[in-house]
């Protein structure tokens, strides 16, 4: 379906992240992946969505010379727990501790989408609650050792082992855990005004 309507637009994604590569090509669209550099600073006054609608906009800035012909989509997820956002860890010990704290808890998961466009700029967002049970010391350093979770906001992905084994329920869209809500975007691009 949308193959057809996108044949004359060029789809790009910003993403390095495989999961989110994954999760657009299931919506049977061909695309083309580019990454630019871009510094993730935000106000720290910013909450929740605010701060993953902030950041896919600001990487899709990076992108100052698109043709008419092209469709970019730029995202960004993030865990909130307790008033502060759970980025990716910067270590095994940092993991740790988001692990640790999580247990147990429940935690909300904010992905924002921004398409851009040389004729506009859209940018979507959803949230998921996602209830963890209790992790031992143990199973957080298996699955730090085993699954290396550094490149994951809140060190982890429901897609693998801890989701597997520690994720007790979700309120909302599983993809938006794995870093992209399919069917808000499926939905926008169904309606995207070409």
């Amino acid at each position: 379906m949308l193959a057809e309507k996108f044949k004359n637009i060029e789809i790009i994604l910003a993403s390095q992240s495989p999961r989110r590569q994954e999760l657009l090509k299931g919506l049977d669209l061909t695309f083309r992946i580019e990454t630019r550099p871009v510094e993730e600073l935000y106000s720290h006054k910013l909450t929740g969505h605010e701060i993953t609608d902030y950041l896919a906009k600001l990487k899709a800035d990076a992108f100052h010379d698109l043709r008419e012909n092209q469709l970019l989509i730029t995202s960004d997820t993030i865990v909130w727990m307790d008033g502060r956002a759970l980025e990716k860890p910067t270590s095994a010990e940092h993991a740790a501790e988001m692990l640790s704290t999580m247990s147990g808890a429940q935690h909300q998961v904010f992905t924002s989408v921004c398409f851009t466009s040389t004729k506009h700029q859209e940018t979507i967002h959803d949230m998921t609650r996602v209830y963890f049970g209790d992790l031992s010391s143990d199973e957080i350093q298996y699955y730090i050792q085993q699954y290396k979770p550094f490149d994951k906001a809140g060190a982890y992905g429901v897609q693998d082992w801890l989701g597997y084994t520690s994720v007790e329920r979700l309120e909302g869209c599983y993809y938006n855990v794995m870093g992209l809500p399919l069917p808000k975007v499926y939905h926008y691009l169904k309606n995207y005004q070409i």
